[in-house]
């Protein structure tokens, strides 16, 4: 994450917030973040060294068209500093203030599969030892753990994945 881009995350909630519209903007930057993630052709093309800022902006414009004032005055601003590159860290960025503003947390729980209703309920009796906030759950998938699972809360982490157990193992073994 760029320093350039939580900058512009936060003058924009700082932004909206004034104006009473920072969770507009917030529904505009989640659209945005998953529009450049599912879609190589709009990202590619933010990216493109011939394409000019004038016809970035307007194609944001025309893509985005239902989106806030506020959300299009950062294309604009994006168009002024020619810095389109970032918009995909900005969008990012500005939810995590948004929701951080608003007492949500992230949990991000790592599993080998995606999670069932089973772990889903173990995981969540961890995260109620860990944080007593509204937590927002992001599962990712990851097959190298094994089995069991990985949660991370702001900068704490607790690990009772397969892998972590058999590497523990492996040390006593050594030892």
């Amino acid at each position: 994450m760029s320093r350039a881009a939580i900058r512009y995350a936060k003058a924009i909630l700082d932004i909206a917030h004034d104006k009473g519209v920072a969770t507009d903007v917030n529904n505009d930057m989640l659209g945005i973040a998953q529009a450049l993630k599912e879609s190589e052709d709009l990202s590619g093309f933010l990216l493109s060294p011939t394409t000019t800022s004038e016809v970035k902006e307007s194609a944001l414009l025309e893509v985005f068209s239902g989106a806030n004032g506020v959300t299009k005055g950062l294309f604009k601003l994006l168009l002024e500093n020619k810095r389109f590159e970032i918009l995909g860290a900005i969008a990012e960025q500005y939810s995590k203030m948004f929701e951080e503003m608003n007492g949500v947390e992230t949990a991000t729980v790592t599993t080998a599969f995606p999670m069932d209703k089973d772990l889903e309920a173990k995981v969540m009796s961890k995260i109620l030892e860990f944080s007593n906030k509204k937590i927002v759950v992001e599962n990712i998938v990851d097959p190298a753990i094994i089995g069991g699972f990985v949660l991370r809360i702001g900068d704490r982490q607790y690990n009772a994945s397969v892998a972590d157990k058999l590497l523990n193992l492996k040390r006593e073994m050594a030892n």
